[in-house]
């Protein structure tokens, strides 16, 4: 007699897919991919940020001067005393007949306020909407960049979410040593705002007695160099590049085995980069990295390509740490500290525990019940459910999934939606025994009638699933993540895994006609 099915070829195949990929998580083992513990559970840091919005539009501003300046020097327009004043920016069309192309080059850029006069002078801000969109925008951005960096740094899903208008929630799972937290800190709040400036060539003599007022009035500013605080340059405040034409950067070394970061710019990048050095040989440019500058060298040549290097001193983690940043992009503006809270473990070894005692507790009910009132059909349903909760496990290690404690919670709630997809087909099984059908009938038949009220049921409860995840944050998401994979190993494991085993155990069970031990029916 060949007892295998296609079900219960299905079904057999699930139970090894489950038990050998959630072992890894159920015995902690060292190999093997292992479920993630939420802060909840394992401890870990959780931190409230503000973000300076203010910020997002002077560093708008400043890109737009960029881009003006680029602009005149690509199409030969003569324009002078260009310059950042707060939040506009002002400049001087030195030919009227360049002005339309001035306007045709603006009206391209939304939400300016421009305001020209008779002597072609320009001043350019941005609309009140424009102004509220952009700082909306930054703490967007920072929410994304922030977790591009602790995605890239190697934490195990990392919670960022946004709160109001200009905060943002961090929780770092796992985050237990000072020297952890204080890199992780550094990473997320490092502006890592990158810009290649022009120096004032004519002016950088005068840099030790000139005040930052009095840079302003010739549209320069004094930085310091980034390991002697003493060492100043005098650089044009418009920078030729900044970090958003960034693409890619890597940690490398030098013929003196120390940590350098080379970085590629992008196609509109490289092509800036490549005219200016072009235009200004035996000039100098200085590599500014947060304000700071790490190098001026001096340029030799024209550069194409779209490469360059940041050499500053760096330690091989620095290093690695500003390579991050500089690869998930600098942010709009920067993050204050409002809020820090380091969470203790012991809270999740309790979580775990008390868990642990009702996933157990229900289990063991569950069972119970359903070897006395439903007999051998009981126990095809309970291993049923012992493959569900190893699928569950398995498909979460799979994907590396974060457990919290909304999500064990879910996997509990699973245990009693798992059951009852075959506690309806067994009572379907067993209305059909009571009015006199065959053994073979009343499985098919079950099966049949059962499988409409299992689908409608999931299905509603899944489409819920998927709303809490796309709508919901942090916790409700790893209950949805829960619920979800719960639903479809019920679905699996009831439908087609117990059906396999009556298959496989239809001839046994007819000629036995024994249906009270079977089904528990009278």
């Amino acid at each position: 007699m060949n007892i295998f099915n296609y079900r219960l070829v299905i079904f057999i195949l699930s139970i090894i897919f489950g038990v050998v990929f959630a072992m890894p998580s159920f015995l902690q083992l060292d190999s093997g991919k292992k479920i993630n513990l939420g802060l909840d559970l394992q401890g870990g840091l959780h931190m409230r940020l503000g973000v300076n919005t203010h910020e997002a539009v002077t560093s708008k501003m400043k890109s737009l001067a960029t881009s003006v300046k680029y602009f005149a020097d690509d199409e030969e327009v003569l324009i002078d005393d260009l310059s950042i004043n707060g939040d506009e920016i002002g400049f001087t069309v030195l030919d009227a007949d360049e002005v339309s192309k001035v306007d045709e080059m603006l009206a391209k850029i939304k939400g300016l306020k421009i305001t020209k006069n008779a002597e072609l002078n320009y001043e350019i801000g941005l609309l009140p909407e424009e102004i509220e969109r952009t700082k909306d925008l930054s703490v967007s951005q920072a929410v994304e960049t922030i977790r591009n960096r602790l995605d890239q740094f190697g934490l195990a899903e990392p919670t960022v979410i946004r709160q109001g208008a200009t905060d943002i929630v961090v929780e770092l799972p796992g985050i237990k040593t000072g020297e952890d937290e204080k890199a992780a800190r550094e990473l997320i709040s490092k502006p890592a705002n990158l810009e290649l400036m022009a120096i004032d060539e004519d002016r950088a003599d005068q840099v030790y007695t000139l005040s930052a007022a009095e840079a302003s009035e010739y549209g320069d500013v004094i930085l310091e160099d980034t390991r002697d605080p003493n060492r100043k340059y005098l650089v044009k405040e418009i920078p030729i590049l900044n970090g958003s034409q960034v693409i890619d950067a890597q940690v490398a070394f030098d013929q003196a085995n120390q940590p350098i970061i080379n970085f590629t710019l992008n196609s509109s990048g490289a092509r800036i980069f490549g005219d200016f050095t072009g235009k200004n040989v035996g000039k100098r440019l200085a590599v500014v990295l947060d304000g700071r500058v790490y190098s001026a060298p001096n340029i030799r040549e024209r550069i194409g390509g779209g490469s360059g290097q940041i050499s500053g001193g760096f330690t091989v983690p620095e290093a690695g740490n500003v390579a991050i940043a500089l690869r998930s992009g600098a942010l709009p503006a920067t993050v204050n500290l409002l809020e820090k809270r380091s969470v203790g473990p012991s809270l999740g070894a309790d979580s775990i525990k008390a868990s642990m005692i009702a996933l157990i507790s229900g289990f063991v009910l569950v069972v119970i019940f359903m070897v006395i009132y439903y007999g051998l059909a009981g126990i095809v349903a309970n291993i049923a459910l012992i493959t569900n909760i190893f699928i569950i496990i398995a498909v979460m290690a799979m994907f590396g999934a974060t457990l919290t404690l909304p999500g064990m919670a879910g996997i509990v709630l699973t245990v009693g939606m798992a059951v009852d997809a075959n506690v309806i087909i067994s009572e379907r099984i067993r209305e059909l025994l009571r009015q006199g059908a065959s053994i073979p009938k009343a499985i098919e038949d079950g099966y049949n009638n059962a499988i409409r009220a299992i689908l409608d049921a999931n299905v509603t409860t899944l489409l819920v699933a998927v709303i809490l995840y796309a709508y919901g944050t942090g916790p409700i998401k790893g209950f949805a993540v829960t619920i979800s994979i719960g639903i479809l190993a019920s679905m699996l494991t009831a439908i087609l895994g117990t059906h396999g085993i009556y298959d496989a155990l239809i001839q046994k069970i007819s000629r036995d006609k024994n249906i009270r031990k079977w089904f528990g029916v009278k």
